[in-house]
């Protein structure tokens, strides 16, 4: 019976020495991809955490049809957050915020809770 347990103690032996390099290859390789990934960004975009933007802006009639579409989706979803409403408007959250800060200093909307949890309601 000692024949036994030492073959199953060599198997299980070869069997966690063969997973554990497995498990090394995977790491390694996950890491070589990340740092393949970094390097291929450009360095300004690495400082400042994102792709430079275009620099153009929008205009005063595009800020006041974006913040019309958003009026629609608060009247049509009341109570939602700013990421569900972005994405019935097809913008981002940034790119609605002058928008939403116009309607509600026209009193056309207000706002309920903090950061990501804030809702919004249409006024009357």
């Amino acid at each position: 019976m000692t024949t036994t347990h030492d073959e199953l103690s060599k198997k299980i032996e070869k069997l966690l020495e063969e997973h554990i390099a497995a498990s090394r290859r995977a790491a390694e390789s996950a890491v070589k991809r990340a740092f393949a990934t970094e390097t291929m960004i450009p360095r300004r975009d690495r400082q400042r955490g994102g792709p430079k933007r275009g620099g153009t802006r929008r205009t005063p009639e595009q800020i006041t049809a974006l913040g019309e579409q958003f009026y629609e989706a608060v009247r049509a979803r009341p109570g939602e957050t700013m990421s569900v409403l972005s994405a019935d408007v097809g913008a981002t959250s940034r790119e609605l915020h002058r928008s939403v800060t116009n309607l509600k200093t026209a009193g056309r909307i207000r706002s309920a809770g903090q950061k990501h949890m804030t809702r919004y309601f249409p006024m009357g």
